[in-house]
């Protein structure tokens, strides 16, 4: 059985005499396309989730700030040559993971509100402007500019295209041969 998107259950018909109602677990194409639906269902999930409602076990879902994943060993490097003790090594690398956790932590307590509430409103501006102002405005000029584009192409019909036309007949005969000497 395959449900369609009204939710409506639908037969599918294969023409195999040997299957019968019962026999669900003999029948692969069944359990494949369950799977195909549940993984489909997981996705649109994802997909229409709130905008309001953050995602708390993946907070960059689309990889926008991949380049910020820094690691100390990306940081900082000794070559073979100049070594520090291990003890010196150990803690530098422990002091660099967490003054770069806690001064992030430290620093986004103090801006991610305020920045966020900023950037909230910016883009709230932008698409109200954009909504209510721009997109009127350029509906305007298409409107009123719809001779321009009739005499725009009526110039490429008329002038360009055939004087473009007799420079590549012109042009054809051309050829070139490259000679080493």
């Amino acid at each position: 059985m395959m449900w369609s998107a009204a939710g409506v259950e639908t037969e599918i018909d294969l023409g195999d005499e040997g299957d019968s109602e019962n026999s669900e677990d003999q029948q692969p194409w069944k359990t494949q396309l369950a799977t195909v639906m549940e993984e489909e269902e997981e996705e649109d999930e994802v997909s229409t989730q709130s905008d309001t409602r953050p995602l708390l076990n993946e907070r960059d879902p689309r990889q926008i700030n991949e380049c910020l994943k820094v690691s100390f060993e990306e940081v900082i490097a000794e070559p073979e040559a100049v070594r520090s003790g291990d003890r010196v090594w150990i803690w530098s690398h422990a002091l660099f993971e967490v003054s770069r956790v806690w001064f992030y932590r430290i620093i986004t307590a103090l801006l991610a509100v305020p920045v966020s509430v900023i950037a909230g409103i910016l883009f709230a501006v932008l698409s109200c402007l954009h909504i209510w102002l721009f997109s009127p405005c350029v509906k305007v000029i298409f409107i009123n500019t719809g001779w321009l584009e009739t005499l725009w192409s009526s110039v490429l019909d008329i002038i360009i295209l055939p004087f473009f036309q007799s420079v590549a007949k012109c042009c054809r005969g051309i050829s070139v041969q490259l000679t080493r000497q």
